[in-house]
């Protein structure tokens, strides 16, 4: 079941991943009240809006996936999805 939540979020902190060209990931969040840490296993989307783009990330806790939305320095949990 996915659940649209489209709050802003503060991201806590990164890791970075793919060898030579590091790509940067959210690690945790801050969200309405509670910290969340993700696994080092997420998906980066880049989105092309108009003249820019926009990242979107799917990170997964548990058994739940949340996918937050990057626009210059602002990070939106866009949804969390439980399970499969």
């Amino acid at each position: 079941m996915t659940h649209v939540i489209n709050q802003e979020v503060t991201v806590n902190s990164f890791y970075f991943r793919g060898g030579a060209g590091l790509k940067t990931f959210p690690r945790s969040i801050e969200w309405d009240g509670r910290f969340v840490t993700f696994a080092e296993a997420g998906l980066r989307y880049l989105v092309k809006q108009g003249s820019g783009l926009v990242q979107l990330f799917d990170m997964t806790e548990g058994d739940t996936t949340y996918r937050l939305r990057r626009d210059g320095s602002n990070w939106t949990l866009v949804g969390t999805k439980v399970g499969l």
